[in-house]
C-alpha cells in the first residue's frame, strides 16, 4: 500500500471546487492509502478550534470518517492554520504532529516539515512566524472573542499577499544551506515538505551522501499530492472543476 501526502490546500469558503475536490480525494482514493499526511495549511486561515464554520467542519467531519475507516490521518501545523489545537485533531480522527519530526515511512527515516523554517532569507516572515508561535501571544490571541480573530486572520492574508508581491523569488524560496544543515542535524537522506507551492524532487548531498528533497505542491489551479511506496514516489495532480 501507498503513504499519501499532501499540504498548502489552504481551503476556505470563497474555493468551494478545492474544497469539494479534497473531500473526493477523501471518499475515493484516500481510502486505499496506508496513511495520509497533510503537512500544514490545510486551511486558508485557523483562528481556534472553537470555530464552527465551514469548510472547516465539512473537512473535519471527511478527515474522521477516512480515519474511522482504517486509514490513519497525521495533521501537521502550517504558517496559515498554526493554531491547531487537541480538540481540532479530534475532530479529524487525527494525530497531531511536530514541525519537524522524522518518520520511518517504508525502512527508510523521512524528515517531515511544512516548509517554512527552511525560508531564512525571508526575515520578515520569520519574525512573524516567531511571534505567532510564541504560546503568550497565542493565550492572549485565542482568549479574544471569534469576530475578533477573525478580523485580524484576514488582515494577516492582505498582508501576506501584500509580502509576497513584493518579495524576490529566491526569498520565498528555501535556503539551500539551511535545507542541508536541517537533514545533517536529523540524520537523514530525504525531506518531504510543503510551503513554497513548487512541486519537485530535488536531489542534494547532505554530508557528502545523496539525499533527496521532495517538495509538495500547493491545490490553487489544480490538486497536488505525493504517493510514497516500497517501490518509489510519485507526485501526482487531479483536476479542481470550477
Amino acid at each position: 500500500m501507498s503513504l499519501l501526502f499532501v499540504s498548502d490546500l489552504h481551503l476556505d469558503v470563497a474555493r468551494p471546487a478545492t474544497t469539494r475536490a479534497f473531500l473526493d480525494l477523501l471518499e475515493g482514493d484516500a481510502r486505499r492509502a496506508e496513511a495520509l499526511y497533510i503537512l500544514g495549511d490545510l486551511f486558508e486561515a485557523w483562528v481556534g478550534d472553537d470555530d464552527p464554520g465551514e469548510p472547516g467542519a465539512s473537512v473535519c467531519a471527511a478527515l474522521k470518517a477516512l480515519s474511522e475507516s482504517g486509514v490513519p490521518v497525521f495533521l501537521m501545523r502550517g504558517n496559515r492554520d498554526f493554531l491547531y489545537g487537541q480538540r481540532m485533531a479530534e475532530r479529524c480522527g487525527a494525530t497531531l504532529l511536530p514541525d519537524p519530526c522524522v518518520v520511518d515511512l517504508h525502512g527508510l527515516p523521512t524528515l517531515l516539515m511544512h516548509g517554512d523554517l527552511l525560508c531564512l532569507d525571508d526575515t520578515a516572515y520569520q519574525a512573524f512566524r516567531r511571534q505567532v508561535r510564541d504560546p503568550a501571544w497565542q493565550q492572549g490571541f485565542l482568549a479574544q472573542p471569534l469576530a475578533a480573530r477573525q478580523a485580524f486572520a484576514a488582515q494577516a492574508r492582505a498582508a501576506s499577499r501584500e509580502h509576497q508581491q513584493g518579495a524576490s523569488e529566491s526569498i520565498m524560496d528555501v535556503t539551500p544551506a539551511a535545507v542541508a544543515e536541517t537533514m545533517a542535524r536529523h540524520g537523514v537522506s530525504r525531506l518531504i515538505h510543503g510551503h513554497t507551492h513548487r512541486p519537485a524532487m530535488h536531489t542534494l548531498y547532505v554530508d557528502e551522501r545523496p539525499a533527496l528533497r521532495v517538495v509538495l505542491g500547493d491545490w490553487y489551479d489544480q490538486g497536488s499530492m505525493l504517493w510514497l511506496d516500497p517501490d518509489g514516489l510519485r507526485l501526482e495532480t487531479l483536476p479542481v472543476a470550477d
